[in-house]
């Protein structure tokens, strides 16, 4: 016990100008600020998880080869990273949330918002480590999704409705209604495959989950959506911070490419399997 303490009394000491750095910019710019840019930085984390996952889902083709991978990512610091990422995905939906009820739905209670982001973050965190811990659960992938699916498509028509009237472009428009869409669904996706352990890591568990016709549609929405709208909040970082108009093209041309490649690579998979 001493020795845990004396681990978590160095762990502290190794944060603490970062937690001071972090309480500074609060003081100077305000928590919003704060707010924005973990918003981006967790959404550039989650982009290149999904780019990975698809990766990784690839060799379903092979599903002797897939089972063997997950073994490897069955040891405990792997288990342990897969509950560290719930952080950034249920930050950035919840924050993403918020950015939405501000712009399309001129909701101006920002700060008490923000401390429902915070509340709800933790709230979900907590009980996917029960789920994890628990690891015996099981749940139909067609009902869940169906009922998930109806209320993600419900808060998408509201966000459509709301932005018939904006001036905005098209690819902002599409950006926060993909972000509607996926506010429910991602981290609805991550709880299920905590729901049901072997949903994600059994070769022939996921095939077969994949065979169902409505599943390959759900999974080819929220494959769609979230590399239209991670890519495009990408270039939309690079827009602010890049003046040259060569390096903004070529950023942009990158950015299409990457997903369009992994969007061809992920679709692909839903088809064949």
């Amino acid at each position: 016990m001493a020795d845990s303490v004396s681990v978590l009394r160095r762990w502290s000491l190794k944060f603490h100008p970062l937690l001071d750095a972090v309480a500074h910019l609060a003081k100077i710019r305000g928590w919003p600020y704060l707010a924005a840019w973990a918003h981006r930085i967790t959404g550039a984390m989650l982009l290149l998880y999904v780019f990975l996952h698809i990766y990784t889902l690839s060799s379903l083709s092979d599903p002797a080869r897939f089972d063997a991978k997950m073994k490897i990512l069955g040891f405990a610091f792997f288990v342990l990273l897969e509950f560290l990422l719930a952080l950034p995905v249920i930050y950035h939906a919840l924050n993403g949330g918020r950015i939405i009820l501000y712009e399309v739905f001129e909701n101006r209670r920002d700060q008490l918002v923000l401390k429902w982001v915070i509340g709800l973050g933790g709230l979900y965190t907590a009980m996917l480590a029960v789920f994890m811990l628990a690891g015996n659960q099981s749940v139909s992938a067609p009902f869940f999704w169906i009922y998930t699916a109806a209320a993600a498509g419900c808060l998408t028509y509201v966000t459509v409705t709301r932005l018939r009237r904006s001036g905005a472009s098209l690819f902002w428009k599409l950006q926060r209604i993909s972000g509607a869409f996926l506010f429910l669904m991602v981290p609805a996706h991550m709880l299920f495959m905590h729901l049901n352990p072997a949903m994600g890591h059994d070769a022939q568990v996921i095939i077969a989950r994949m065979g169902n016709l409505f599943i390959k549609l759900i999974d080819m929405l929220l494959v769609t959506a979230v590399l239209y709208h991670g890519s495009y909040g990408l270039y939309s970082i690079g827009q602010d911070y890049i003046r040259s108009a060569g390096a903004r093209a070529g950023l942009l041309v990158g950015v299409t490419v990457a997903a369009l490649g992994f969007a061809w690579a992920g679709l692909k998979l839903i088809v064949q399997v």
